[in-house]
């Protein structure tokens, strides 16, 4: 190794320098930053008063040229904020339900669990009202629900639950009818389509006249239809009678009373089961009405009777009824009288 003074020197690379920028100029050269302005409070700015020319000046109009009018839009109407919580609702309790139900559509057919759910619920609602039917019913119910296992029992009451929440969310609705429709249950052997619920609402607010005076006349309207379905048309008419009553401080549900009959006996627990959950006053009959309409003298046993029909003030109106009906003159004693 050779000694320091022996060695070559080393190579120093020459740094680039760069070249220098030319001088800016005055207009180039950036401007001194200025201090805010302080804040002042703002004054609120007094208009004019109109002088008496501006008053006389006719007022300006405005003409729209017809190439403006192909290019505007139509305004769409908007439905209030109400109204869209409650649809909103309205989706979202249908679409839990249809989860829930197609969840037993794994084991059984759609319309077996259907109908198994629409006659377990219409026997759990009147067997807690109507000991004349109980023990009937509760066989009907436990047979049903002892072919299920212990999971599928538990949607049952879901299902149940969900009808009670989307009536009590919007009871101006035929909810099961609605959903019977769009599982495709409906009868196409016997050309079963349900009125939608606004044609009935219409034919409610032409057909229903002034309530209040028949209210303070008889003290009872009976809304009856011969071919109730799943209770669109009676749902719609007690909802516009409710409307009509609320105007004159008279409670629908002490003054309405709903009657049906179907031969379907499945669309009328559907009816049986809204409108009790409604809370009116009803009872429905399984039957032919043409051939086997109601009466006085029918077997009880096709008939099914809403919780709210058992309330006092309907219990002493049946009671004052059947008094008035011991001291009505019978037809041949009239007939009597009139020949002698």
């Amino acid at each position: 190794m050779k000694p320091f003074w022996q060695r070559p020197p080393k190579k120093t690379k020459k740094k680039k320098r760069k070249p220098k920028a030319a001088p800016q100029s005055d207009a180039l050269k950036p401007l001194p930053k200025s201090k805010p302005a302080p804040w002042v409070p703002p004054h609120p700015i007094i208009p004019k008063a109109p002088s008496i020319e501006d008053i006389a000046k006719p007022p300006m109009t405005y003409q729209i040229s017809p190439a403006s009018k192909k290019d505007e839009k139509p305004i769409q109407p908007s439905l209030p904020t109400e109204q869209k919580v409650i649809r909103h609702r309205d989706e979202h309790i249908r679409k839990d339900f249809l989860k829930a139900f197609r969840s037993l559509t794994n084991r059984w057919r759609s319309w077996d669990i259907w109908t198994d759910f629409i006659t377990m619920t219409a026997c759990t609602i009147s067997n807690s009202v109507d000991k004349l039917h109980f023990d009937e019913r509760e066989k009907t119910y436990l047979r049903i629900i002892n072919k299920y296992n212990k999971q599928e029992r538990k949607l049952f009451p879901q299902l149940f639950a969900y009808v009670v929440l989307a009536l009590e969310e919007n009871p101006d609705q035929d909810f099961l009818g609605d959903i019977y429709t769009e599982l495709g249950l409906n009868s196409k052997e016997h050309r079963q389509i349900f009125t939608p619920y606004n044609v009935c609402y219409f034919m409610a607010e032409v057909t229903i006249g002034d309530l209040a005076k028949q209210v303070e006349e008889k003290g009872v309207v009976e809304i009856h239809d011969c071919c109730c379905g799943a209770g669109a048309t009676l749902i719609a008419a007690v909802n516009v009678a409710k409307e009509k009553l609320y105007e004159t401080d008279f409670n629908y549900q002490n003054h309405i009373l709903v009657t049906g009959q179907d031969i379907d006996y499945l669309v009328t627990m559907m009816c049986y089961i809204q409108l009790s959950l409604l809370g009116v006053a009803g009872y429905f009959k399984v039957d032919n009405a043409l051939t086997e309409p109601m009466t006085d003298h029918d077997d009880l046993s096709t008939y099914w009777f809403t919780p709210m029909y058992f309330f006092p003030v309907w219990h002493y109106r049946r009671i004052w009824h059947s008094i008035d009906k011991l001291f009505e003159p019978n037809k041949s004693d009239d007939v009597e009288t009139k020949g002698e």
